[in-house]
């Protein structure tokens, strides 16, 4: 295997950060899509998974899509990630948002 070989077989991960001020104010990036939201809960895929955050009051304050980056405000209580090790969770969580 030569030098070009190794290259293409390299997964280059995006970043993906998580910023929260004083609980009212969350900044993330690495966001590929925003799958549902409400004034309670957010359903973000992020290039980590999926991301659940849930508070009271959640306004989405800026969405830039180029960028991946979503700026929430409001009252925030939790954010949990959901991912392949996690499959039967997301199953459930899916089944109850849709309903």
């Amino acid at each position: 295997m030569n030098y070009y070989e190794q290259v293409e077989n390299i997964t280059v991960q995006k970043e993906h950060q998580v910023k929260i001020n004083n609980r009212k104010e969350l900044e993330i990036n690495g966001v590929k899509e925003i799958d549902s939201f409400d004034n309670e809960e957010f359903l973000l895929e992020t290039n980590m998974g999926y991301l659940i955050v849930r508070g009271q009051n959640l306004q989405l304050k800026n969405l830039n899509v180029e960028e991946g980056l979503v700026q929430i405000k409001g009252k925030v209580y939790e954010l949990t990630y959901v991912d392949e090790h996690h499959q039967e969770k997301a199953k459930g969580l899916f089944s109850r948002l849709f309903r």
